[in-house]
């Protein structure tokens, strides 16, 4: 059963000025068929925290670790780290023009399963997980996120979660932009996504609504950089009705998103 441990996780930017922490010791524990939810402000980490365990060179792991399994995640490159069974869903998914879906989608299941998938049985598998999101199939011949809306690029995220099965799914603000008929089928997906049980996932958002359709096991409030709270599904409707005001974070800050 796959175990993601992060132990007192301290990361930095360098800016203009000079380097700047952004993360203070972060410890969270993430085991197979568990769900957890990291909720809190702008600017108090979220993001940073997935960044820093994909490997993206611009956040500096100043000290602390990251294990998946009990390996050293910090040791191995980018795509290591997604052949490892780590998998990030962005905020913001780029476009890719000029690889089209189901080229790209099959490179990358070919990189993380170690062969290229047999023809037959993969387009199978795409079109029925293209199905499952309520993705039109004349999107596998589009280039990557090309014109796509914001929906649109939020179900290929889930598209590739479903195909490519990591062991642990860090999916960043993946409710972000999303109308409801939307947010419903992604949260369907990465429900189904998590039946087995062998899977784990960290869910990074600012409110409480994709929270009605995937159900969190644990809830950990972030602040100034690290976890300053942790609880159950109760802690996500407590920040719902109270905001982030007693954890010093002024109300209209929580607002912003």
């Amino acid at each position: 059963m796959a175990t993601l441990e992060i132990k007192d996780l301290h990361v930095s930017v360098t800016t203009d000025e000079a380097e700047k922490e952004i993360l203070s010791g972060v410890d969270l524990t993430i085991k197979a068929g568990e769900t957890h939810a990291i909720m809190g402000p702008n600017g108090s980490g979220k993001s940073t925290l997935s960044y820093a365990i994909a490997g993206h060179p611009k956040y500096q792991v100043t000290s602390g670790s990251i294990t998946l399994d009990g390996e050293d995640v910090l040791e191995m490159t980018v795509d290591e780290r997604a052949r490892a069974g780590l998998f990030l869903a962005m905020q913001y998914p780029v476009e890719v023009p000029g690889v089209s879906m189901s080229n790209f989608l099959r490179t990358a299941a070919t990189s993380v399963r170690g062969e290229a998938p047999k023809l037959r049985h993969w387009v199978k598998e795409v079109k029925t997980a293209m199905s499952d999101l309520d993705i039109d199939p004349a999107f596998a011949e589009r280039s990557v996120n090309e014109g796509f809306s914001g929906g649109e690029k939020k179900r290929h995220e889930i598209l590739q979660l479903s195909l490519l099965q990591p062991k642990i799914a860090i999916l960043d603000e993946t409710d972000s932009g999303l109308d409801v008929d939307a947010l419903r089928v992604v949260s369907d997906g990465v429900n189904k996504y998590k039946e087995s049980g062998e899977v784990g996932v960290m869910l990074i958002t600012h409110y409480t609504r994709i929270l009605r359709h995937i159900t969190p096991d644990f809830v950990h409030v972030f602040a100034g950089g690290r976890i300053v709270e942790s609880g159950g599904k109760e802690l996500a409707d407590q920040l719902e009705s109270e905001g982030y005001v007693k954890y010093g974070v002024k109300q209209e800050a929580s607002a912003a998103g």
